[in-house]
């Protein structure tokens, strides 16, 4: 397996009235790889795993709102599963009738509703640091109100986040957990210059709450509903550690998926964008391909 670290080339596709930005890894001709990042991220949060998967094209799409993707209309939400026709799209001007998804955290959680609701066009799911999104026992009605009230302050923000300069853009990711590694390395396709500072390019309604959140059986019947094989890789030292509901969730997957692999890797919620960790999850996502002969 290589460790060379070829540059991406970037893509945009037009879908439903959206701009939707990516980059691009592997030959033409190479085994199809979508690639969705977590919360916050972007596709270059693929750039150290991607280059190390051979024979793989991997396509690591900047969702709706994040990276250079354009921002959905002041109508529209940000509910996990609201990326699903889009990415339907992407795969259709691609012209792959199916692929492998390849996801992050909440890029796991949304390649998880997509390959239970369009199984035909799923090869093969791997999972990174999470498996589908923790169900939850909060009242509807409160997480509706939290939606609304939530939204509609972030739609009334203007110009988004600003920061001082992209070290105190990065010095705020390093507070909230990540590693100056991690921050650093997310930061230009994460903010835009914006006069003597930086403005965050995403979306603010990313942070406020979803319309309505999935309850245990709803999340049992997604994982259900996926028919392709899963390869699940945990960080040591990810979310699962201090989640208890991802916890039992994690326990619970290999009694609900027809084809589950699970391996864990050294690290944080991040680990696949530390170089180490990379070299040791390609050859293991390798090794899964070939095994089930995607190719």
């Amino acid at each position: 397996m290589t460790t060379d670290h070829t540059t991406p080339i970037e893509c945009a596709w037009d879908i439903d009235g959206l701009r939707l930005t990516g980059l691009e890894w592997g030959p033409a001709d190479g085994v199809p790889v979508l690639a969705l990042h977590g919360w916050m991220d972007h596709g270059d949060s693929f750039a150290e795993l991607a280059p190390r998967l051979t024979g793989c094209r991997v396509i690591a799409l900047d969702l709706s709102g994040q990276g250079h993707s354009a921002h959905r209309a002041a109508h529209a939400t940000y509910n996990i599963w609201d990326d699903l026709p889009q990415i339907a799209g992407v795969l259709n001007q691609l012209g792959w009738d199916r692929c492998v998804m390849l996801g992050h955290s909440r890029g796991a959680n949304i390649s998880a509703l997509f390959a239970a609701a369009l199984p035909e066009r799923v090869s093969a799911f791997i999972a990174l640091d999470s498996i589908a999104t923790e169900p939850t026992g909060d009242d509807f009605v409160t997480t509706l109100r939290a939606f609304v009230t939530q939204t509609r302050m972030q739609l009334d923000r203007s110009g988004g986040r600003r920061f001082d300069s992209m070290d105190d853009y990065i010095a705020r990711r390093t507070r909230q957990g990540n590693s100056t590694a991690t921050a650093t390395a997310l930061a230009p396709r994460a903010v835009a210059v914006d006069g003597d500072g930086v403005r965050l390019t995403a979306d603010m309604r990313l942070f406020a709450s979803s319309a309505m959140k999935l309850t245990e059986e709803d999340v049992n019947a997604v994982l259900r509903a996926i028919k392709c094989p899963v390869l699940n890789i945990w960080a040591k030292d990810g979310i699962k550690a201090h989640r208890p509901k991802l916890q039992a969730l994690a326990a619970r997957a290999p009694d609900l998926i027809t084809d589950y692999t699970t391996v864990e890797l050294p690290g944080d919620h991040h680990f696949h964008m530390r170089p180490d960790v990379a070299a040791q999850m390609a050859p293991v996502i390798d090794a899964f391909l070939t095994r089930h002969a995607i190719a």
